[in-house]
């Protein structure tokens, strides 16, 4: 199968993949339930979240039918790569798991990433009212916050978001 097909398969696996990670992390961080982006993410994720909820409970805010969503999602992706690419699978279902774990940690990182860019460019141009920069300030503040308090805004321009796009880049190298 050629390079396209590849990309594709990637791109559609990863695209629903950050989709169920963002619902997660939006659990998480307690974000409006109510709010239009959220909505979104919600209805396209419930079709397949909703009947693994009745396999797997949540403990406190944390989803777990969400968290084996995205780790079968990557499992299955990285089969069909593999599959496609050499006609059969030569490894081991413990090195599948490593390597699901592995892309989940990247595509976290990578969701990261993105959600604190869109957020700083949006600073620039937004008045505040927007619901995707409600969304985005509340999914970021609990990382930002910390950072904040070792480094205060210099002349009223905040650096949170430089330090902690560094940090996330600097660890999605290192595990890469």
């Amino acid at each position: 199968m050629g390079n396209g097909a590849q990309f594709l398969i990637t791109t559609a696996f990863d695209i629903y993949i950050m989709a169920v990670i963002l619902r997660l992390w939006m659990q998480l961080a307690q974000v409006d339930y109510f709010n239009p982006v959220s909505q979104f993410i919600v209805k396209i994720t419930a079709p397949i979240l909703n009947p693994l909820r009745r396999v797997f409970p949540t403990i406190g805010r944390f989803d777990i039918a969400a968290a084996f969503l995205v780790c079968a999602l990557a499992a299955l992706k990285i089969f069909i790569l593999i599959h496609l690419q050499l006609g059969s699978f030569p490894y081991t279902v413990l090195n599948l798991v490593l390597a699901a774990l592995h892309s989940v940690a990247l595509t976290t990182l990578t969701l990261i990433f993105w959600v604190l860019l869109v957020r700083a460019i949006m600073s620039w141009f937004s008045q505040g009212r927007h619901p995707m920069e409600f969304v985005l300030a509340q999914l970021t503040e609990p990382m930002l916050s910390p950072i904040r308090r070792i480094i205060p805004p210099i002349g009223g321009l905040d650096l949170s978001v430089l330090v902690l796009i560094i940090i996330v880049q600097f660890i999605r190298v290192s595990i890469s």
